[in-house]
């Protein structure tokens, strides 16, 4: 088959579509023919040789893909060859085939067709991971999501409105927040003018927020945990802004708040199943139901994936980008 490699560590021209040796479904597995994957920033990292694949996992990039399952390892039951699926994957999505763990494994949800389905697996598995089941959004809560177009922000506006929470989005310049807007985001922060402490203590009148995701880690630190609410959660899924911060520990404590610092990729097979099947139960019937959509900026061929990385580095987007076979 044909995949994306990365010989040596570099920009995007270190990305190359070549041949390499096609993927085995094992035990618990089945064989995915790649239909679309799409870029996330780890596979930025990844490219530049600072976000190594987990043990055993594919060295190809790509975290998502969607298609048709080709072949089932031993051990699988309640799929078929010919079904249309997404998956959540370790690595392997840029890629003509991928062996994906059963675990990770969705069917493409009514009313999204089969390459858009690509956009969803790791967006909504980290949204929901952090925000629901981490951070227990509840409704009547307020959210502020950093980075509210991207995404992961598109995603979490929609799931956070879904369930009646009041979401504040940060974003740079006024056509990125008009499209959060769209989206159902409540408050509209551009990070570039203004401040968003400020601008969410005057909103919710004083209170600040009551979960807090956050891409930009040490960076933001400091003022994500002045912008919390009594009570308020912090998770952090990014380090853009750099992993060293100094944290204040008595502004913690008399909030009573709390942080948490996860990632997806190397999760054990059994907590990303869990992710998964949560997603499968919560979030599929809201896509299905079109209160939740994925949003797509452009598709790329995958050849091209150089292109797609180009384009998410310009930071011009809004939404996912994909790859197409």
């Amino acid at each position: 088959m044909h995949a994306i490699t990365i010989e040596q560590p570099g920009g995007p021209e270190a990305l190359v579509w070549t041949d390499v040796p096609d993927p085995v479904a094992g035990d618990g597995e089945v064989l995915v023919e790649v239909a679309a994957s799409a870029v996330n920033r780890a596979d930025l990292l990844q490219r530049q040789g600072f976000y190594d694949p987990p043990p055993g996992a594919s060295r190809h990039p790509g975290l998502e893909c969607s298609g048709r399952i080709a072949a089932i390892g031993q051990g699988v039951s309640g799929w078929s060859v010919g079904d249309e699926v997404c998956a959540l994957l370790s690595g392997g999505g840029y890629a003509q085939k991928v062996a994906v763990p059963v675990g990770q494994l969705l069917p493409v949800p009514a009313g999204v067709d089969l390459v858009t389905a690509a956009a969803l697996p790791e967006v909504v598995a980290t949204v929901w991971s952090n925000v629901f089941m981490v951070a227990g959004l509840r409704p009547g809560e307020t959210l502020l999501v950093h980075g509210g177009s991207s995404g992961i922000g598109t995603m979490a506006i929609q799931l956070a409105k879904a369930v009646g929470a009041t979401v504040a989005v940060t974003a740079g310049g006024p056509e990125k927040l008009a499209r959060c807007k769209e989206l159902g985001a409540d408050l509209l922060i551009d990070y570039r003018e203004q401040d968003f402490v400020a601008e969410l203590k005057a909103a919710t009148g004083g209170a600040g927020a009551d979960v807090i995701l956050d891409i930009m880690g040490a960076k933001y630190l400091s003022r994500n945990v002045d912008a919390l609410a009594v009570n308020g959660r912090l998770a952090v899924i990014g380090l853009q802004g750099g992993v060293k911060a100094e944290l204040n520990l008595g502004a913690l404590l008399a909030k009573r708040a709390a942080i948490t610092a996860t990632t997806l990729r190397a999760r054990p097979l059994e907590e990303k199943a869990a992710i998964v099947a949560a997603v499968r139960e919560h979030v599929w019937p809201l896509v299905s139901a079109g209160r939740v959509r994925p949003v797509v900026h452009a598709t790329f061929p995958m050849a091209e994936a150089s292109e797609a990385h180009r384009a998410m580095e310009s930071s011009s987007h809004v939404g996912k980008l994909l790859l197409t076979l």
